[in-house]
């Protein structure tokens, strides 16, 4: 498995993995009306938005297996002085696989190297269960609980985990570059 930074061709696959993540990671926790939506459609105009005019201190990193995404991580620099870990998923059917963990250690080490001296954090749906044991079995510390308030109009219980600054050793090699490469052309994470 290799893992790389995003590239514009990934857009498409992107949006669908994050898609398929959220209706199987969700179900149950969030309307199916919602869920069975036009989440797709959604979450395109968002990776459209993201790739096609990233933020330049973001980092976006992609598992490539056999051709193949397998999952992703996305993390955004907050005026807080914090990095946000938005997004983390491995393709439905793969969780469990080494995936999440591996894209989760790029993430801390590229955040350690690009944005030194930062604490990341990212926000999980509380009854999202198994990512919640996940970032607790990858040494996040939970450090705040809210509602989560959804512009499709419900709320939903969600938890804050952090890493802080220091917590995560760099990656022995200083992990560089733009994170959202130009090679070829809201609340809650879910599990990896």
């Amino acid at each position: 498995m290799e893992i790389r930074a995003g590239v514009r061709g990934d857009v498409e696959q992107i949006a669908a993995l994050h898609t398929e993540s959220w209706r199987t990671a969700y179900a149950g926790i969030m309307p199916s009306s919602f869920l069975d939506g036009p989440l797709f459609e959604d979450r395109l105009a968002l990776w459209h938005g993201r790739i096609l005019d990233p933020q330049s201190a973001a980092g976006l990193f992609v598992a490539v297996d056999g051709g193949e995404l397998a999952g992703f991580v996305y993390l955004v620099p907050r005026p807080d002085g914090r990095v946000l870990l938005d997004n983390l998923h491995a393709r439905p059917g793969r969780t469990g696989s080494g995936i999440g963990g591996r894209l989760l250690r790029r993430a801390l080490a590229w955040a350690a190297a690009e944005h030194s001296g930062r604490d990341v954090y990212l926000e999980v749906l509380r009854a999202n269960t198994r990512a919640v044991a996940f970032y607790e079995r990858h040494g996040a510390l939970r450090t705040d609980e809210r509602m989560c308030r959804f512009e499709q109009g419900f709320d939903l219980p969600e938890l804050e985990y952090t890493w802080a600054a220091g917590s995560v050793p760099p990656a022995s090699h200083r992990v560089t570059g733009q994170a959202v490469s130009d090679a070829t052309t809201p609340c809650g994470s879910p599990l990896p």
